[in-house]
């Protein structure tokens, strides 16, 4: 199984609007990835630690094989990306785990 792992860092005065990353957001990666091997999404809302606070992360599973890689480049994701801005003004941080 691969994992995406996306976080959104937080800094004094950041906007994060949880209920449409939950209500809006998530469906529209799943409606876009569902059918290229995403078979989950476990998403994390709030949270600190020594590198600071995160307005949220979400770990989005894989099926074993799939190049999560070519996924986010692949043109089918633009919407997806293009809808980062109706929820936050955070610069997403985005890390690839092939088989965790």
């Amino acid at each position: 199984m691969g994992v995406l792992v996306v976080s959104y860092p937080a800094e004094p005065g950041n906007r994060f609007d949880p209920d449409y990353y939950l209500t809006t957001h998530l469906p529209l990666v799943e409606q876009h990835w569902g059918g290229k091997g995403m078979t989950g999404a476990r998403p994390l809302i709030g949270g600190a630690g020594p590198a600071g606070r995160l307005a949220a992360m979400v770990l989005i599973d894989f099926a074993p094989g799939t190049a999560i890689d070519a996924l986010l480049g692949d043109l089918a994701s633009a919407p997806v990306f293009a809808d980062v801005a109706n929820f936050t003004d955070i610069a997403p941080v985005a890390h690839i785990f092939p088989d965790a």
